[in-house]
């Protein structure tokens, strides 16, 4: 087994690690407290090639591996989970999407201004939406109808949760068509934001990567072309979850670096912080935070690695993304956690940035499958 990152993927680390401290670290606790979308930190990730990592680059992509965006994510999730959500929107649910499964007109018409995160010099991104107010973890329940009229379907019903939902300028959107078929009867249609009868709800009002948007969305008789679904007639359910087995990296990837952001601040504070007369870090019940800090997150790091390589190398990743997701995640909310407690008092304030990412470690054990749905994953996974 291969433990060796290679030079280009160690400067593609080392490109988001100094991307995330110039460019997201300044300002990031007011889009916090704002709850600003990161337009201009989202347009310059386009412009370094990380909002199409793993595109071909004859449709405007980086052409990289799996194991390059794990790296890349980390590093921008240890200061700003806001902006690597979107990145991990983009790359692993809208782009992997098009590029694996869209048609050839598909990928020329949206996949290249995706992979390149912007359009005519404008922000151009997108969004996946399959939550719906009755169908989070049940994504077979969809209420969401594309009603098929010859030549066009008649969009109508309502999505929520959707990150990038506001800032999105195409929609993957998954829909019943055939309520008969059950599961066999979804699809996958790509929606511009601006089609007539799509109406975007509000931002929600959040606990942690406030920074993003997260929106409903609603349809009201949308006309989407026939050519606008992705795959044969009844494939929208088997995308989904094709598609969201690769998103679990991403967010595995993010926890990751949500947990070693909170580590690296811990393990410095520690260095400086005195009590009793030394330094916090020579005190045995902080060294052993540290310690199982340390470890939990190498084993996630290499959980990450293992599913990215799974992918990159044609081998089924299900089993092992849900179990790097469901550790990576619960890892980075003990360790925020644990990182609090070490600053104290000053964990508990905004401007040491752990509470932040405490409040931002949540949503990873939520959003792209609960810790429950990849425990029932895995468990069906080892019972076959």
């Amino acid at each position: 087994m291969d433990f060796i990152i290679s030079e280009e993927q160690q400067m593609i680390r080392q490109a988001a690690r100094d991307f995330a401290k110039n460019e997201c670290l300044p300002g990031v606790i007011q889009r916090d407290e704002q709850q600003k979308f990161p337009k201009e930190q989202i347009m310059k990730l386009g412009e370094l090639g990380f909002m199409g990592m793993m595109v071909d680059p004859k449709y405007g992509g980086s052409g990289l591996d799996t194991v390059s965006y794990v790296l890349a994510m980390e590093e921008i999730s240890k200061i700003d989970a806001s902006t690597s959500v979107c990145m991990s929107v983009n790359n692993s649910l809208v782009c992997w999407g098009i590029q694996e499964f869209g048609n050839d007109a598909q990928k020329e018409k949206y996949l290249t201004p995706l992979a390149m995160g912007q359009k005519d010099g404008e922000l151009y991104i997108g969004a996946f939406l399959l939550s719906e107010p009755e169908a989070g973890s049940d994504a077979t329940s969809q209420k969401t109808m594309a009603e098929d009229r010859g030549d066009h379907y008649l969009l109508n019903g309502t999505k929520n949760w959707i990150t990038n939902g506001a800032s999105a300028s195409v929609y993957l959107v998954i829909a019943q068509t055939d309520p008969a078929k059950k599961s066999n009867g979804i699809n996958v249609f790509i929606v511009e934001r601006d089609t007539p009868g799509v109406e975007v709800a509000p931002k929600e009002n959040k606990l942690g990567i406030r920074g993003s948007d997260t929106t409903s969305v609603m349809f009201t008789d949308v006309v989407v072309p026939k050519e606008n679904r992705i795959g044969e007639d009844g494939f929208g359910f088997k995308f989904a979850m094709k598609t969201l087995a690769g998103g679990r990296i991403g967010i595995a990837s993010q926890a990751l670096g949500i947990a070693s952001g909170a580590y690296e601040l811990s393990l410095a504070y520690a260095k400086q912080r005195k009590a009793f007369g030394k330094e916090i870090m020579h005190h045995q019940a902080i060294q052993f935070k540290l310690a199982d800090m340390a470890t939990r997150i190498d084993a996630s790091r290499l959980m990450c690695l293992k599913a990215a390589s799974d992918k990159d190398n044609g081998r089924d990743y299900t089993l092992s993304s849900s179990m790097a997701k469901v550790f990576s995640s619960e890892t980075a909310m003990w360790t925020a956690t644990e990182a609090v407690q070490i600053h104290g008092g000053y964990g508990f304030v905004k401007e040491y940035h752990v509470e932040r990412l405490m409040r931002d470690a949540k949503i990873t054990q939520i959003y792209e499958g609960t810790s429950e749905v990849q425990r029932i994953v895995i468990g069906r996974t080892i019972l076959k």
